[in-house]
C-alpha cells in the first residue's frame, strides 16, 4: 500500500502533489510504516517542514525512521517507543507528547496524532500528523507556576495571620514559648535546617542566641551562643551597621564564598555547618535590639522574594516583642516602688505566700524583719519632703547592698520596709539585720550639703516563732510589727526579736 502512493497510475498523486498540498498545513503531515517483528520502520511519506524544523531528508526518512527517533529527548525516548508499540499491538489511536530537538539545538514540546491500520503482511501503517505544542506547554508551566505560587503566597499569608493571632492572645509569660512556635513553623515552612532569635547588646559587641529551632537530625546551637564577642568581626559588623542605619537584610549565598575581610565568620559559620544563610534586623521601639535568621546546611535556590518574606516574619517578631517589652515595664511598675525601685507590696505578699507554702510542704524556715526609719516626720518637716525623699533611697540602697538575692527587699509603706530571708540552718537573721543597722551607722546621710543623723529600728519574727505555721502572711507579719513595736519603745535604733532587745554598738 505505501508503494502504491510513489505512482502516478490513474486515481493516484505524485508525492509532488502531496507537498503542495500540506505545504499549508501547520504541523506535519505523515505516514510511518512498521513492520511485523518491528525490526524495521520507516517514512513512506513525510511532509517537507520535517527538513525546515529538524533538518531532515524526507527521502531518507522513505528508507529508516532511525534519524527521527535520534532527535527525540532522552528523557522521553522510552515512553514514545512504548506508546508506538501498544498503538500497534492494540490498533489504538497514537496520541503522545514529547520533546524533539530543532535545527537550532533547542528542544520543543511537540505532541503526535496518527490513526494505525493494519496490513496484510501484518505490519501497520500510521497516518497522523504532529505540531509544535510549545507554546501551549509554556503556558501550562505559567499557569501551574502561578497556581503554585498562588498556593505559596496564600499558604504564607496563612501561616502569618495565625502566628498573629497567637501573639495578640499572648500572655504573661508566655512570650518564650511563642518565639519557639514561630520559629518552628516558619523553618518547617521554608524547608530551612535553623531559624532563630539573637539579641545584641548595648554596643553591638556580643551577641546572644536567646530562642532557636532546628529540623530533625540538625545539631542545636543555642547552648554554645549564649555571649558570642562580636567586636573582632569586621565585616560582620559592617553588615550590623547596615541593619541599625538601613534595616538592611543580610543575605549570604555560600558561605565558602564571603570576602577576604570575613575571615573569621567564614570559619564560624563553616564550623556551625553553615552553608547559606539570611538575617533580618529585629527592632524594638524603633531601636535594632537583634536578629532573626535562618539557615540552610545545603546549598539550596532561594526564592528572589525571600527576603520581603523573612522582613514580613521579623516584623511580626519585632511587634511581639515591643508588646512583651511595655507589658514588662507596666508590670514592673505595678509591683515597684516608683521612688527607692525596691518591690512593693502587691509584689511581696505573693511571695510570702510561696514561702509559707515551702515552709509547710518542704519545711524551709523563713523570718520577716521590719523596718522603720527613726523620726522620719521631722526630717520631713524640718528638712522637707526631697530630703525625705533622699534618706528613702539611700536607706533602700543600704537593703540592697546587705541583703542576699534569695532575699525579698520591699518598701511596705511610708518609711517602713520589709525584708523576707529565706533561711537554712546555719543562718543568723540577728546577725544579718544588725549588719543593716551598723550600715546605716557608717553611712554618711548628706543632702544639700546637710548632714542628716538617720537611724533605723526593726521587729524581726521567723516563721518558726508561731506555733503553727499560718495560711496567710498576716501573723508572721504581725508579729514583726509588735516587735518592732517594741524596738521603738526601747529608744530606737535597735532591733527586737523572740529573745529581746539587742542594740548595735
Amino acid at each position: 500500500m505505501h508503494d502504491q502512493q510513489d505512482s502516478d497510475g490513474p486515481g493516484q498523486k505524485s508525492p509532488e502533489f502531496y507537498n503542495k498540498l500540506t505545504a499549508s498545513v501547520p504541523g506535519i503531515i505523515y505516514t510511518y510504516w512498521l513492520s511485523a517483528d518491528g525490526s524495521e520502520h520507516r517514512y513512506p511519506y513525510v511532509s517537507r517542514r520535517v527538513t525546515d524544523w529538524f533538518g531532515l531528508k524526507p527521502e531518507a526518512l522513505q528508507k529508516s525512521a532511525d534519524v527521527v527517533f535520534g532527535i527525540v529527548h532522552p528523557d522521553d525516548l522510552a515512553d514514545v517507543g512504548e506508546s508506538i508499540q501498544a498503538s500497534a499491538r492494540n490498533l489504538t489511536t497514537w496520541k503522545h507528547c514529547a520533546r524533539l530537538k530543532l535545527t537550532s539545538g533547542e528542544y520543543q514540546w511537540f505532541e503526535g496524532h496518527s490513526e494505525p491500520e493494519r496490513q496484510s503482511d501484518g505490519s501497520t501503517l500510521w497516518y497522523g500528523q504532529f505540531h509544535n505544542i510549545q507554546q501551549y506547554k509554556e503556558l501550562e508551566q505559567t499557569l501551574r507556576e502561578s497556581e503554585a505560587e498562588y498556593s505559596y503566597q496564600a499558604g504564607f499569608q496563612k501561616l502569618i495571620a495565625d502566628l498573629s493571632k497567637e501573639f495578640i492572645n499572648l500572655h504573661f509569660g508566655t512570650i518564650d514559648e511563642c518565639i519557639n512556635e514561630l520559629l518552628r513553623k516558619i523553618g518547617e515552612f521554608f524547608g530551612v535546617d535553623r531559624a532563630y532569635l539573637f539579641t545584641f547588646s548595648d554596643n553591638y559587641q556580643f551577641m546572644a542566641n536567646t530562642h532557636e529551632w532546628v529540623s530533625p537530625g540538625v545539631s542545636a546551637l543555642i547552648d554554645r551562643q549564649k555571649n558570642v564577642y562580636i567586636g573582632g568581626f569586621q565585616w560582620w559588623q559592617q553588615q550590623i551597621h547596615g541593619m541599625v542605619s538601613d534595616n538592611k537584610v543580610v543575605f549570604i549565598p555560600d558561605a565558602s564564598e564571603l570576602p577576604d575581610i570575613a575571615g573569621g565568620e567564614k570559619e564560624l559559620l563553616e564550623r556551625r555547618g553553615v552553608c547559606s544563610m539570611f538575617a533580618v534586623p529585629v527592632k524594638v521601639r524603633g531601636h535594632v535590639t537583634g536578629f532573626f535568621g535562618v539557615d540552610s546546611l545545603q546549598k539550596r535556590i532561594w526564592r528572589e522574594d525571600q527576603g520581603d518574606l523573612l522582613i514580613i516574619v521579623s516584623g511580626l517578631l519585632s511587634g511581639a516583642l515591643e508588646r512583651h517589652s511595655l507589658e514588662q515595664k507596666l508590670l514592673s511598675q505595678s509591683i515597684r516602688d516608683p521612688l527607692t525601685g525596691l518591690h512593693n507590696r502587691r509584689y511581696l505578699m505573693p511571695r510570702l505566700e510561696e514561702m509559707l507554702g515551702q515552709a509547710a510542704r518542704k519545711h524551709e524556715p523563713f523570718a520577716v524583719a521590719m523596718f522603720d526609719i527613726d523620726h522620719f516626720k521631722q526630717i520631713n518637716d524640718s528638712l522637707g519632703h526631697l530630703a525625705g525623699d533622699y534618706v528613702l533611697t539611700e536607706f533602700a540602697d543600704i537593703l540592697m547592698e546587705n541583703t542576699r538575692c534569695m532575699d525579698v527587699v520591699a518598701r511596705y509603706g511610708g518609711e517602713e520596709f520589709m525584708v523576707a530571708f529565706a533561711l537554712d540552718d546555719t543562718d543568723d537573721v540577728g546577725g544579718m539585720v544588725a549588719r543593716i543597722l551598723q550600715a546605716v551607722h557608717g553611712h554618711a546621710f548628706v543632702f544639700e550639703d546637710l548632714p542628716i543623723e538617720v537611724t533605723v529600728s526593726a521587729g524581726i519574727a521567723a516563721v518558726t516563732d508561731l506555733p503553727a505555721i499560718p495560711s496567710s502572711p498576716d501573723p508572721v507579719i504581725g508579729k514583726a510589727d509588735h516587735h518592732l513595736y517594741l524596738a521603738k519603745e526601747a529608744g530606737r535604733d535597735c532591733f527586737v526579736d523572740a529573745s529581746g532587745v539587742f542594740r548595735v554598738p
